[in-house]
């Protein structure tokens, strides 16, 4: 408890927002069914619709930082909320497929504009020091209540898929009156007339543009475990049912031991850490080429997950420790940029690997790519502020 008094009112007032908004994340996790089953769309119209999603939220991590930066965490993050639930329920009432499609493109756009924005406050509120925990703990919420939110989603589903998309929007709404009734504006007060900054600010900076290509690459493996370890595991003889079983054993082992990690590692150097997160990742990944029984797709799983939880809390520490206060939405903007590029390209790259070269180049391939990262990580070092950009 001693650790948990450590971080500010504010931050837990952030985390219980998002706590409750992600239980109430009923659509995503169920979107391809709704396109397909409840709209009649055909396999390839319903990815193409997520893939535009994915653009979507590829382009809100830069512009939900640029407008932190510039119009105020609090006000930009209200905003968001609100236009990401009226887009909720615009895509709950389009029908025609081109409607469909820039619906969830506005929905990718709008619903995930408040990410770097709610990155950029917590960096505002908490001291350094504590950062990789408070980030730590904010993950473990976040998937937590996304676990929730799918198992409510599907239940809620039999009864009509209205009430997912009513029930998701007012939630949203529900995080966005939290923050205007209780969270004060957070950027630092001296920050307010400095000289307004470019969106692209944040690419002038080669180390920390270094840093968020080495996590792209550790991206581009995490999103395998949706697109190819489903089809390697199926073609070893395991059912759908197993494979289900199995990736529910990364959400519970966050569950478990995400806290207790973050609160660890908090000590430690980053970038150190950093390159065992991206060791493990690969290592783990790497073992499916050796798997055959469900008891050795479970240790594989379990290995990158360990990797995942390591760099939950890590990774946007050093974003917000690498920023100048005047632009840390920006750099969070860019951070979350990384992972909307993995994945985009992630599943196009996975299959193409799968299917051009077979199940142990992949695997190899992702050991090689993970142990790629960590080595660049050691290299790269822990990043500091730009001291002549601030």
């Amino acid at each position: 408890m001693s650790d948990a008094r450590r971080l500010p009112r504010a931050y837990w007032i952030l985390w219980a927002g998002a706590l409750i908004n992600r239980l109430g994340g009923f659509v995503m996790p169920l979107l391809a069914l709704y396109l397909t089953g409840e709209r009649g769309l055909s396999v390839e119209e319903a990815g193409l619709t997520v893939s535009l999603y994915g653009a979507g939220a590829l382009l809100s991590g830069p512009l939900g930082g640029f407008f932190a930066d510039h119009a105020g965490r609090r006000r930009t993050l209200v905003a968001a909320l609100v236009l990401g639930a009226l887009a909720m329920l615009h895509l709950g009432v389009a029908r025609a497929p081109f409607h469909i499609a820039a619906a969830a493109f506005l929905l990718g756009l709008l619903g995930e504009l408040y990410r770097p924005v709610v990155s950029a406050a917590i960096a505002d509120l908490v001291p350094a020091e504590e950062r990789t925990r408070a980030y730590g703990v904010l993950y473990w919420a976040v998937n937590l209540g996304f676990a929730v939110g799918s198992a409510l989603g599907g239940a809620m589903s039999r009864y009509g898929w209205s009430w997912l998309f009513v029930g998701d929007a007012l939630t949203t709404l529900a995080y966005a009156a939290v923050v205007y009734l209780k969270i004060p504006e957070t950027r630092p007060r001296h920050l307010v007339h400095e000289q307004r900054q470019p969106l692209w600010a944040p690419l002038s900076d080669r180390p920390f543009l270094a840093f968020c290509g080495l996590i792209t690459l550790v991206g581009l493996l995490f999103h395998q475990a949706f697109v190819t370890l489903p089809v390697d595991v199926r073609a070893h003889g395991q059912t759908a049912a197993t494979y289900g079983g199995l990736i529910a054993l990364n959400g519970v082992l966050i569950f478990l031991l995400q806290p207790i990690v973050s609160r660890l590692l908090s000590p430690y150097p980053r970038h150190r850490v950093l390159a065992a997160a991206a060791a493990l990742v690969g290592i783990g990944f790497g073992m499916t080429a050796l798997m055959r029984t469900l008891q050795g797709y479970a240790v594989s799983i379990a290995v990158w997950t360990l990797g995942e939880i390591v760099m939950a809390g890590i990774g946007p520490a050093v974003a917000a420790d690498a920023a100048p206060p005047a632009r840390r939405g920006a750099y969070q903007g860019l951070f979350h940029m990384s992972f909307g590029i993995a994945a985009l390209a992630a599943p196009a790259l996975g299959s193409l690997v799968l299917g051009r070269f077979g199940s142990s180049a992949l695997w190899v391939g992702c050991l090689t790519v993970g142990l790629a990262s960590a080595l660049g990580q050691l290299a790269l070092g822990t990043l500091t502020p730009r001291r002549d950009a601030a």
